[in-house]
C-alpha cells in the first residue's frame, strides 16, 4: 500500500482508497496535470474539505500523494529527490485550493525553498470541478531585489499542455550556465554568514568581520552576511522560521553552496535548519576545524586536527532518515543489527581512542625534548599572540629563517623553533606557536595541549600584537584570558606592538606607553633592537635569579 502523506485521520475508507489510486495515475511530459486527474482531485477535494496535493515526477509518476487541511499542506521529506546546486528537485506540485485563490505566498516560498520543478493551485467551483490553475516556477536570476519565481498567466481546465518538461529543462539550463559562471569566477565554495545574538551591536559586527576573514583564509567567497540581535534565541534555529525561509531564498539567488553561522550549533539545531535549508550548514568552530586541517602539515599536527574534528563531529552524528538506514549483523544477529548511523558512531569512538593514545605519545617525545633542552639550559622564548599578528614573519627577520608566514588567519600551525644569539653570547631559543582566537574550539586547545605545553618550559613569553587592527584590544584580552586558562599567565612576558609603519608616529608612542610594550615592524630588522634589549635583558635577570634563589 502506498503511503497517503498528512491529515488522513477522518477519512473514509473509499476515500482513501481513491487516494490510493492517484499513484496509478500518469502524466504526460507536455503536461502540467491532465484535464482528467484535475477534475479527480477537485472532486474528492471539496467531498473532504481539505486541500489535496500530488508531487509529480519528471517521468510524469505521481510520487506522493499529500492531504492537509482547508488552508494548507505540508510537504514531506523527499530524501530520494534531493535538489543539487544549478538543479530543480525533479517533482512539481499539483494542489487545491478551497476558496477562490490563486497561489498564496507560502505557496511560492515553498516553491522557493524546495525548489520545485513547479507549484500550480486548481481554484475549485462550488460543485466540484476545477475553475482555474493558477502556476508559478524558479526564476533563474541572482538578483536580490527580484522575487526568484515567476507566475504565469493563469490557465483554463483544458489549457493544461504547457510544454512542462521542456521549460523544466530550459530553466535547469539557464541556472546552469548562471552557476557555470558563478564558479568560474569564485573557484570554490561560496558562502553567506549568519550570526545570530544578544551580544551588543558593535562587538556581534566585530566577530562578523572576524568570521568573513576565517572564511577567506580558508578559500570560501563570501557573497553575503546577515546579523540579527534578538534578545531571545531560537532554542531550535536560533532565529524565527519566517527568517531563515527569507535567508534560505536569497542564498539560493545568490547560488550561495554554504552557510556559515558564526554561533557554534549542536546536532538538533543543525538537523531543524537544515530541514529548512536544503544547503550545506556548518558553524564558526567547524570552520576553524577546517582550516586548521588545511594548514597542518607534520604528522602530529595532521593528527591533533583529525582528534579535533572527530571529537567535534561524534555528538553531531545524525542521520535524516533513521527509516532508510542501511542495516547490518545478518543471519544470527540480535535483532535488525546496528544502523550505519551506530556503526560511524562506534568507528568515530575507536578512532579518537586511537589517535588519543598516538598524541600520548607525541607529549612523551616532547616532554624528553624539553628535559634535554633544560639539561643544556639554554633559555627558551615562545612566540605568542593573535592569529595573524605577524608571528612567524618577526621570527624570520629575528633569526634569518624562512618559516612559513602569510597574512591569513592560522597561516602556522606546527611549532617552529631556531636559535637566537643576543649580544653578550648569550643564545637562546626562540619558538613561534599556533595563533590564538576568540571562541577557540575546546576540542582544538584539548587536542593541542602537546603543542601548547611547549609553552610552559618558556623563560620568556613574546607577545606579538598587531596595533594596526582597531580590534587590538580585544585581541590582547582574548590571548590574555587563554594563557590564564592555560595557567601560564606568571611567565615573564614582553609585548611586541607590530605593524607600527602602519600607524602616525605619535599613536606608536601612545600606544607603547598604554600597553607597556615595543613598538616594532616585524618585516624591518631595523626597528627589532630595542624589542631585543629588552628581551635579553628580561633573560638576564631570570638567569640571575636562578643562580642566586632568594632564601
Amino acid at each position: 500500500m502506498k503511503t497517503i502523506w498528512g491529515n488522513t485521520k477522518g477519512l473514509k475508507a473509499g476515500q482513501l482508497h481513491r487516494l490510493e489510486s492517484y499513484y496509478r495515475r500518469r502524466v504526460p511530459s507536455e503536461y502540467l496535470v491532465t484535464p482528467e486527474l484535475a477534475r479527480d482531485i477537485a472532486e474528492l477535494s471539496v467531498e473532504i474539505q481539505r486541500q489535496i496535493g500530488l508531487l509529480i515526477n519528471r517521468a510524469g509518476k505521481v510520487a506522493y500523494v499529500l492531504v492537509g487541511d482547508a488552508q494548507s499542506i505540508l510537504f514531506p521529506k523527499m530524501y530520494e529527490y534531493r535538489a543539487a546546486p544549478g538543479r530543480l528537485r525533479g517533482v512539481r506540485c499539483i494542489h487545491t485550493h478551497l476558496k477562490n485563490e490563486g497561489l498564496s505566498q507560502e505557496d511560492l516560498t515553498d516553491l522557493a525553498l524546495l525548489r520545485l520543478d513547479m507549484i500550480a493551485a486548481i481554484t475549485l467551483t462550488d460543485d466540484g470541478f476545477p475553475h482555474k490553475i493558477h502556476w508559478a516556477h524558479i526564476l533563474p536570476n541572482q538578483d536580490i531585489q527580484q522575487a526568484p519565481y515567476q507566475t504565469r498567466e493563469v490557465l483554463q481546465p483544458h489549457q493544461l499542455d504547457v510544454g512542462c518538461l521542456e521549460l523544466i529543462h530550459a530553466l535547469e539550463r539557464e541556472m546552469g550556465q548562471l552557476r557555470a559562471r558563478s564558479m568560474l569566477s569564485a573557484g570554490g565554495e561560496r558562502a553567506m554568514l549568519i550570526s545570530v545574538t544578544s551580544a551588543p551591536r558593535k562587538k556581534a559586527l566585530d566577530s562578523l568581520a572576524e568570521l568573513t576573514e576565517l572564511s577567506r583564509s580558508g578559500g570560501i567567497e563570501v557573497l553575503d552576511s546577515v546579523l540579527q540581535i534578538r534578545k531571545d534565541i531560537d532554542s531550535r534555529t536560533l532565529m524565527g522560521s519566517g527568517k531563515l525561509q527569507e535567508l534560505a531564498i536569497r542564498a539560493m539567488q545568490l547560488d550561495v553552496t554554504l552557510i556559515i553561522f558564526d554561533q557554534e550549533l549542536n546536532a538538533s539545531q543543525i538537523r531543524s535548519i537544515t530541514d529548512q535549508i536544503d544547503l550545506k550548514v556548518i558553524d564558526r568552530t567547524q570552520l576553524i576545524l577546517d582550516i586548521f586541517a588545511q594548514r597542518a602539515r607534520s604528522k602530529e599536527g595532521k593528527l591533533q586536527v583529525e582528534l579535533a574534528q572527530l571529537k567535534y563531529m561524534q555528538p553531531r552524528l545524525v542521520t535524516k532518515n533513521t527509516a532508510m538506514s542501511r542495516l547490518t549483523g545478518g543471519i544470527g544477529g540480535r535483532g535488525p543489527g546496528e544502523t550505519k548511523l551506530e556503526i560511524n558512531r562506534r568507528r568515530v569512538r575507536d578512532k579518537i581512542h586511537h589517535l588519543e593514545k598516538a598524541l600520548v605519545l607525541v607529549q612523551k617525545q616532547r616532554q624528553q625534548q624539553r628535559r634535554k633542552r633544560e639539561q643544556k639550559g639554554v633559555p627558551i622564548i615562545s612566540i605568542i599572540g593573535y592569529t595573524n599578528a605577524g608571528k612567524s614573519t618577526l621570527l624570520n627577520t629575528l633569526t634569518h629563517s624562512h618559516v612559513m608566514a602569510e597574512s591569513r588567519l592560522f597561516a602556522t600551525l606546527d611549532p617552529s623553533s631556531r636559535r637566537l644569539r643576543f649580544p653578550r653570547d648569550l643564545e637562546v631559543l626562540i619558538t613561534d606557536t599556533v595563533g590564538f582566537i576568540r571562541n577557540l574550539p575546546k576540542d582544538l586547545v584539548v587536542a593541542f595541549r602537546a603543542t601548547l605545553e611547549e609553552l610552559e618550559s618558556a623563560d620568556l613569553l613574546l607577545h606579538v600584537i598587531d596595533v594596526s587592527n582597531p580590534r587590538h584590544a580585544q585581541q590582547i584580552d582574548v590571548v590574555e584570558s587563554i594563557l590564564e586558562d592555560l595557567a601560564l599567565d606568571q611567565i615573564p612576558q614582553v609585548r611586541a606592538l607590530n605593524k607600527m609603519d602602519l600607524l602616525p608616529p605619535d599613536l606608536v608612542a601612545q600606544l607603547a606607553r598604554q600597553l607597556d610594550g615595543v613598538p616594532i615592524s616585524a618585516r624591518d630588522r631595523t626597528t627589532l633592537p630595542p624589542l631585543i634589549d629588552k628581551m635579553a635583558f628580561i633573560i638576564d635577570k631570570e638567569s640571575d635569579g636562578d643562580k642566586n634563589p632568594s632564601v
